[in-house]
Parts: C-alpha cells; sequence; structure tokens
C-alpha cells in the first residue's frame, strides 16, 4: 500500500543549489519533503551537464531534481529577495548548495534569515568547506576524490595519464552526511525553536567515507607492539583496505563457467561447509584454519585447486550452490549486467522513463507494509513558480504579476 503521509512529510526546504551539490536534498524528496529549487533567471545548467543527454535533459538534472520544484527569483532584484524571505518563513531548512556564501553576498546569509524564521536551519555544502587553504579554488566531483586519496593515476599505452575508472564518493557521500545533518538540525529546532547553521564539503565527505583505509594508515604509525593485525595473520600487519586482500585465497575472485564469482569463506565453519557441499573435506583437513577472518593467505596450491573447482559451475549454479549449503558466495556483476540479476529486479527495479524521463534507480529503504510515493520529474526552468507562490505564499494573481513587473523573476 502507499502511505498516506510519507516519512517527511511537512518538512519544506528552500534550495539554492547548482550541479551535482542539489542531490542533498533529492532523497529528502524521495522521503515526501518538500523542495522548492529557487533558480536564477538564467538557472542550474547542470541540465546541459555531463552525459546522457536524455532527450536534451542531462540524466544528472532528471535524477538529483526529481521530486523538487522549481521557482525563478532573481536574488538580486529587493522583490526577488523579499520573495525569498517570504518563502524562508514557512521553511524548516534553507540549502545553499554552491560555493559557500553567495546567500550572504546577497544579504540572504544565515544571520539574516534567522530575524526572519528563527527555527530555520541553514546548510552549505561545497567542494572544499568554507575555511582551509582550498576554499575558493573551483572544483568538480573527481577533485574530492583525488584529494581523499581514493583514486590511483592510471596510464594508457603511450604513457599519457588518465583519470582510471572508479566509483565517485565525494559527490555521493556528501549529500547524503549533509541530508543527516539537516534532519537532525530540524529536529533540535523542531523541540528548541532555535535553528543553527552548518557546512559540509565533499572533499570531507569523501575522507571520510573511505575512514577505513586512512585510519590504518594512522593507526599503523603506532608501534607493532601496540598496532598488529589479525590473529589468523600471525598477527602480521596488512595493507590497509581491499588492498589487503590480495593475497587472499579463501576469500577471493574466480572464474566461473560463464563469469566470475566471489568467494568469501574467512569463517571457518563457512569454509568447512564449502568443502563439504563440493565433496572435497581433503581440503578442509589439511588447510582447516582459523575460526575467523582466515583468508589462507599465499596459499597457492590452494588456490589452484579452487580455480579448478570454481570453473566447473556457472555463476547461478554458484550462487544456488552457496544458498544450499550454506557458505560465502556471492554473484559479481557490472553496472551493466546488475539489472539483470534476480535480487536487483526483486528488491530495487527502475522507476520507468515515462515517469522520470529516464529510468531511475529508486530510494533504497523501505518502509515495510508501505510504499513510498513515486517521485515527480525534475522540473523545467522556473516550471512551478506561480504555483509554488499561490500555494505556499497565498500570492494572488495581481501580486504575481506586480512581482514580475518589478523585476523579481528576472527581466
Amino acid at each position: 500500500m502507499t502511505s498516506p503521509r510519507p516519512p517527511l512529510a511537512g518538512v519544506r526546504i528552500i534550495e539554492c543549489s547548482l550541479l551535482g551539490p542539489a542531490a542533498i536534498t533529492t532523497h529528502l524528496a524521495d522521503l515526501g519533503a518538500e523542495v522548492v529549487k529557487v533558480e536564477s533567471p538564467t538557472g542550474d545548467y547542470v541540465r546541459e551537464m555531463t552525459w546522457p543527454i536524455v532527450e536534451g535533459t542531462s540524466l544528472m538534472h532528471l535524477h538529483i531534481n526529481r521530486g523538487k520544484r522549481s521557482i525563478v527569483l532573481d536574488l538580486k532584484s529587493e522583490p526577488g529577495a523579499e520573495t525569498f524571505r517570504d518563502l524562508v518563513r514557512s521553511a524548516d531548512a534553507v540549502v545553499e548548495a554552491m560555493r559557500p556564501g553567495v546567500l550572504d553576498k546577497l544579504g540572504l546569509g544565515y544571520e539574516r534569515l534567522l530575524g526572519v524564521n528563527p527555527r530555520i536551519v541553514f546548510c552549505t555544502i561545497s567542494g572544499y568547506g568554507m575555511t582551509g587553504p582550498y576554499k575558493n579554488l573551483p572544483s568538480h566531483g573527481i577533485a574530492y576524490d583525488t584529494w581523499a586519496g581514493i583514486v590511483d593515476p592510471a596510464y594508457d599505452e603511450d604513457g599519457f595519464c588518465y583519470i582510471p575508472d572508479h566509483v565517485s564518493i565525494g559527490i555521493n557521500a556528501a549529500p547524503l552526511y549533509g541530508a543527516l545533518g539537516i534532519l537532525a538540525g530540524i529536529l533540535r529546532a523542531r523541540e528548541t525553536g532555535e535553528g543553527c547553521r552548518m557546512e559540509l564539503a565533499q572533499s570531507d565527505a569523501a575522507a571520510a567515507f573511505d575512514w577505513y583505509r586512512s585510519e590504518t594508515y594512522k593507526a599503523y604509525e603506532r608501534p607493532e607492539s601496540e598496532v598488529t593485525g589479525n590473529k589468523s595473520d600471525n598477527y602480521e600487519r596488512r595493507a590497509p583496505g581491499i588492498a589487503g586482500m590480495r593475497g587472499g585465497v579463501r576469500y577471493q575472485l574466480y572464474e566461473s563457467a560463464d563469469g566470475h564469482v566471489l568467494f568469501m569463506a574467512s569463517e571457518q565453519v563457512f569454509w568447512k561447509n564449502f568443502c563439504q557441499g563440493v565433496g572435497r573435506m581433503d581440503l578442509f583437513e589439511r588447510w582447516p584454519g582459523s575460526q575467523y577472518a582466515d583468508h589462507a593467505r599465499h596459499n597457492r596450491e590452494l588456490q589452484a585447486e579452487l580455480r579448478e573447482i570454481f570453473k566447473s559451475r556457472t555463476s547461478a549454479e554458484w550462487i544456488a550452490f552457496a544458498d544450499e549449503h550454506n557458505t560465502t558466495i556471492a554473484p559479481v556483476n557490472t553496472p551493466q549486467t546488475i539489472a539483470q540479476d534476480p535480487q536487483f529486479q526483486d528488491r530495487l527495479g527502475w522507476i520507468p522513463r515515462e515517469v522520470l524521463g529516464a529510468e531511475e534507480l529508486p530510494f533504497p529503504v523501505k518502509l515495510v507494509g508501505e510504499e513510498l510515493p513515486v517521485p515527480t520529474r525534475a522540473p523545467e526552468l522556473g516550471e512551478h513558480s506561480d504555483q509554488v507562490l499561490r500555494e505556499l505564499l497565498g500570492y494572488d494573481d495581481d501580486r504575481i504579476a506586480a512581482l514580475r513587473a518589478a523585476g523579481a523573476f528576472g527581466s
């Protein structure tokens, strides 16, 4: 059943955004928050940015601005600024998703807006944040990942350096951290009547998301008498993060008859179940390993045995085997093939192109026994200007016409 009242119904956010940082409110809108995207007369050029372009509009815009309404205001004009302040009066939060201080320069910063709405939560999301030597650097999403040490430079056959394929962390993690912060601020403001100002950097978010590697390196600065490896590795230190998995055998990728699978029998019980299932208890008897976190590192003899075993079945057959024998084997998909995976089809699926203009992934958190409303298509520039002014502010046609004549919406 569709929920009669989504979890964030009644939450109103006024957003001034450019490009990817607008994702900070995307999933809040998915959860039912009302998000009003205030755009300049020239609009957010995210509609033309990146690829693919779907029937004239970028997929990035269609995804990150879904579920929002767009209103055009020239904030450099006093009528436009006054209308913005009117919007803030009934809002829970204001999001400045662009270079820090833009709204302050327009006389619409946090201190000014507190006078309009003392409960307002004001959140700025930017590339490098409001402080530090990089605060004024123009940048794009990959910069935050290179800064955070997530991307290793690669070289082509001609010796030219290039950006390797990788998951973009900063531009995806920062909006999620920011949305959590906004909700925390709103909860406190509703309880205390006091607003707050917060800011976050996409670079900080990339580093925080990749905490395991950087914190491991930091821990390894301490003497080995204090910080060691696992018991199963005889306490020998491993390389941080996934790099420490390279020598693994019981925890490793293997080629199947038609692709690849991930074997993860680091617990002894799963390793024993696997050996029983394939009729090779001799492998367990010879290399039983430790109870926990044992990857049988660098055991090439065992790895050769497992390589041949895994080639004997298809990936789907191995997943069925794992389910039957209670052992740890996972599919290995690509961004292109994941949609064919039955788990994807059962749980995630696509929001169809007829709804949003392109197939998009839904918000992944599920309400048991309820369904979240399907988000609306990302707006055209100023698509909801008159609607927002009428519904949220109660402006009548005469007042809207007067604002238009006064340049509130641009010339």
